[in-house]
């Protein structure tokens, strides 16, 4: 008994709290009133042309009037559906005992049957639907019941019966008038929860398509953020790098100008160098941006091995892990010695770290060493490269103390953890107990590490 209890209730949605939208009177229904309104009183005219209402002894007014009303229940239906079904219900009931054949019109059927059909489809209680037509089945009941005690319904539908059918005239009087409210209710019934439930199956698509319109929208302004953060990595990277190299090297320079010329010479040959590679890479950069170009095999960044524009130029290649020593070359100056050490696991490891994960690694030690000149006292930097099949880590370390008055924006450290967490790395950066400071960065190579 449950069961079948819950099944109803499924099939008509009872906890279901969706309200259908568009309840209204529009210009269509209206439309459809005066529509049915003409082609009832057409067909009103042509049953009393060939005699079918010869029985019906109320004027013609009357007969137009009976006709008509019922079809205005079509201009409500969808704004009051259920106190709609119960009106035009209560109406059907009273025509039917006051001129019992006037309920037997095909329009008058038909209109009765949209407005039950109307109730069920735009009930915005599903409990008191299920009520509503609870009650209107009964009063539909018990008036057939009346009917057939009286007698007319029985004289109207068998007026002369064959002794010899199988079944009496009452059984098959009440059979047929069962089957067919049953069929009649039932088709209303079921083809307004089917309309119902299509309604509340085309609301759920309409929501979820603006769903995936929103997220598809959020994961482009997503990635314009990531990308806009990407290009501010890059441009601190070269800008700083280069910029600080170049305060280096111009300090050195001035301190030696006087008492070794050749030193000096040097520093600023240094000079020129850093400052024609930092505008190369920024042209490399700013022409990536321009022309919207991704380098191919890259995941979507500047982060290529070296690629050729679409117009025919060359763009520098990304360093990457195998232009670490000349990185700490670059640094090392009069006042910073600069050690490089590679350790792999097994010959050949280094070449096999992809050129995204190299990239980044590399951008991690020159933030690193960018710090140290820029922030420490340091005369020793060290950047160690372990690389095994599992994974590739870099490691800078210093031996001096924080420059007083020289405190960054901390963007350099941000972007490193960025770097590093793009690839699912890990990154520890802080004093060392004995002294300096260390930056550590390592990025697995097998689960996921080249996304």
């Amino acid at each position: 008994m449950a069961s079948w209890v819950d099944r109803v209730g499924d099939f008509f949605a009872l906890d279901d709290d969706w309200v259908r939208p568009g309840g209204g009177i529009g210009r269509s229904d209206v439309v459809l009133t005066i529509v049915s309104v003409v082609v009832s009183l057409f067909v009103l005219e042509l049953m009393r042309s060939v005699g079918s209402l010869s029985q019906v002894d109320e004027p013609v007014w009357q007969q137009v009037l009976l006709t008509a009303v019922p079809c205005l229940f079509l201009l409500p239906r969808r704004r009051w559906p259920l106190t709609t079904a119960a009106l035009a219900s209560a109406g059907y009931l009273a025509i039917g005992i006051y001129v019992p054949l006037m309920t037997s019109l095909l329009s008058t059927q038909i209109v009765f049957f949209l407005v039950v059909l109307a109730g069920v489809a735009w009930a915005r209680n599903r409990r008191a639907m299920v009520a509503v037509y609870a009650m209107i089945v009964a009063a539909m009941f018990l008036w057939l019941v009346w009917s057939f005690a009286v007698g007319r319904a029985l004289s109207d539908m068998a007026p002369d019966p064959d002794p010899g059918a199988l079944f009496s005239v009452t059984v098959a009087a009440a059979l047929m008038a069962s089957i067919i409210n049953i069929l009649y209710f039932g088709g209303a019934v079921i083809g307004g929860q089917v309309a119902w439930r299509g309604a509340r199956q085309r609301a759920d698509l309409e929501q979820q398509t603006a769903t995936i319109r929103d997220q598809a929208e959020a994961l482009r302004d997503n990635a314009i953020i990531e990308e806009r953060l990407r290009i501010a990595r890059e441009l601190h990277d070269v800008v700083a790098h280069h910029i600080s190299g170049i305060g280096v090297q111009a300090a050195a320079a001035r301190r030696v100008l006087d008492t070794d010329p050749e030193a000096a010479k040097g520093a600023l040959g240094r000079i020129e160098s850093g400052s024609r590679d930092a505008v190369g890479q920024m042209r490399g950069l700013l022409g990536t941006l321009r022309k919207g170009e991704t380098p191919p095999g890259s995941d979507g960044g500047a982060e290529a091995d070296g690629w050729v524009g679409a117009d025919g130029s060359d763009h520098a290649p990304q360093p990457g892990l195998a232009d670490i020593p000349e990185l700490a070359e670059s640094r090392a100056s009069t006042s910073l010695t600069v050690v490089h050490e590679l350790v792999e696991e097994s010959t050949g490891d280094l070449e096999g770290v992809p050129d995204s994960i190299g990239h980044c690694l590399y951008r991690t030690a020159q933030e690193a060493l960018t710090n140290v000149t820029r922030h420490s006292s340091a005369r020793t930097a060290r950047v160690a490269v372990r690389v095994d099949a599992a994974s590739a880590e870099i490691e800078v370390t210093d031996d001096g103390r924080p420059r007083p008055g020289t405190s960054g924006t901390g963007m350099g450290q941000l972007g490193i953890r960025e770097r590093i967490n793009s690839h699912h790395g890990s990154v520890e950066m802080g004093p060392r107990p004995l002294g300096g400071y260390r930056v550590r960065a390592r990025i697995p190579l097998r689960s996921g590490g080249d996304s």
